[in-house]
């Protein structure tokens, strides 16, 4: 998302498109959709495409402050913010080819439109949110989906847990205080002796 960044600044259409699926969590036939009449209020209010005529699911966010200032950098006289070089609104196929380009563009050929969605909801999990706080965004209907970015977020700070309980397990009868797996070492000291994985295999770290 950096590297896209970097690309892409600021007041032109790709950053634009980027701010909207990323701080809105909207699929690539929303973000076509999407245009001035859909804030209110500092809020973004809409129905999501998918399902609109089934159970048309309705999502109301806050315009976060990156998404705020990419709008004004590049205002829309439309009724979509993001239009062709023909000033017509994108189609959603159309949008995800053009997104694909832009996402060569800054040297990201296996990044697409859709990866901002995920990577929203996986931010969200990492920070804390509940599932129920990210579907509040996304517009998941069911639990299911939003439990695994969850799951998936918490488990670098649970293997972290994990240790911490291991380094901090009683030592045995016969073992020397500060060694063996049942060290009394906390993870932080364990760390700076951890092995790092080269290339040609295990070997200790060395300070400088």
């Amino acid at each position: 998302m950096d590297q896209f960044e970097r690309q892409h600044p600021i007041g032109s259409k790709p950053r634009l498109a980027f701010a909207i699926l990323l701080y809105t969590a909207c699929r690539r036939e929303d973000a076509t959709r999407l245009g001035p009449q859909h804030i209110r209020d500092g809020r973004l209010r809409y129905v999501q495409a998918k399902n609109e005529h089934r159970k048309p699911i309705s999502v109301d966010v806050p315009v976060f402050p990156d998404l705020a200032e990419a709008i004004a950098a590049l205002p829309s006289s439309h009724l979509t913010f993001l239009v062709t070089e023909y000033g017509k609104p994108f189609s959603t196929a159309g949008f995800g080819n053009r997104f694909r380009e832009w996402c060569d563009q800054a040297g990201l050929p296996h990044c697409s439109a859709h990866g901002l969605r995920k990577a929203t909801a996986a931010r969200l999990a990492e920070r804390g949110c509940t599932p129920h706080e990210i579907m509040a965004v996304t517009g998941h209907q069911t639990l299911e989906e939003v439990e695994r970015y969850t799951r998936e977020a918490q488990r670098a700070g649970l293997a972290d847990s994990a240790w911490e309980r291991f380094a901090a397990g009683r030592r045995g009868p016969t073992s020397e205080a500060g060694s063996g797996p049942t060290s009394a070492k906390g993870l932080p000291k364990l760390k700076k002796n951890a092995p790092v994985a080269l290339p040609r295999g295990i070997e200790p770290l060395f300070s400088p």
